[in-house]
């Protein structure tokens, strides 16, 4: 069995392309999923702030109902609480998740070898900006939107086909793919996003891709049979491991030269989920 507790206290608590009740779900289902487990049940907890709109609260329970039935996942048990206003910021949500380890999963960062490859399933740092832009009231030529969606499915079709050719599964969410490995596929929106508000992408949050570790010799069936899954159609090969700088991240860069992706210091976005 597999089992996952988080609490999230994103602000705006709607943004582009999501709220925070699909947040929570998602985020949950995505934390067994990353286990190698098959989501199946949640709880589900509210504190809720004094002068919640009821609107905003049926549009979050919407959100939390479509984002259970993409996933399939029951909620079986849940609690709420009101604090005084001023007490809280809206709504806090707390959601915890049991699910059973697929029968072929052996995710295990131990295993991890020379010349594995290194696959991210998407676009990189969409949910990060889709907060700020809202935050800052920052306008772009298109609307950049959160990332956000269950990644239950698009595992368990590869473990179903590739089991123990898959080391590892991560979801590169505070911190953003620097702090899990290097490289990165980006949209173009989400690049001038981040120059416009002087962030690194690698170190932006996403809520809606996955990294994966797997071996050499099958990263290409992998990365074709994730490309199949609708949603995860730009995944890609990103990097591999080598011997020539062990504990390291190295960047190849767009203009030829090579630097070191170091782990994140501090937090660039608080309350991204």
């Amino acid at each position: 069995m597999a089992f996952t507790t988080d609490s999230f206290v994103v602000s705006p608590i709607f943004f582009p392309g999501g709220n925070i009740g699909e947040l929570a779900v998602n985020g949950t289902v995505n934390d067994l999923a990353m286990s190698g487990a098959i989501p199946e049940y949640l709880s589900l907890s509210f504190i809720i702030e004094e002068g919640l709109r009821i609107e905003d609260l049926w549009n979050i329970l919407q959100g939390i109902k479509t984002a259970c039935e993409e996933a399939g996942v029951l909620i079986v048990t849940g609690d709420t609480k009101v604090v005084e206003r001023g007490k809280g910021d809206q709504i806090f949500i707390n959601t915890t998740g049991v699910g059973s380890i697929h029968p072929k999963a052996n995710i295990d960062a131990s295993r991890i070898q020379v010349g594995d490859k290194i696959i991210v399933s998407g676009p990189v740092a969409s949910h990060g900006i889709a907060i700020m832009s809202v935050r800052e009231g920052l306008e772009f030529d298109t609307t950049i939107t959160s990332d956000t969606q269950c990644l239950n499915h698009a595992v368990m079709h590869l473990l179903d086909d590739f089991g123990e050719a898959i080391k590892i599964f991560r979801d590169p969410t505070r911190g953003g793919v620097a702090s899990t490995l290097n490289e990165l596929a980006m949209q173009e929106e989400v690049r001038g996003g981040c120059e416009l508000l002087g962030l690194d992408p690698l170190y932006v949050a996403n809520e809606g891709i996955f990294l994966s570790i797997v071996e050499a010799s099958a990263a290409d069936a992998i990365l074709a049979r994730l490309q199949a899954v609708e949603g995860f159609e730009q995944a890609t090969i990103i990097g591999e491991v080598v011997e020539a700088h062990p504990k390291q991240v190295i960047l190849n860069s767009g203009i030829g030269g090579k630097r070191v992706v170091h782990m994140m210091v501090g937090e660039q976005l608080p309350r991204i989920c």
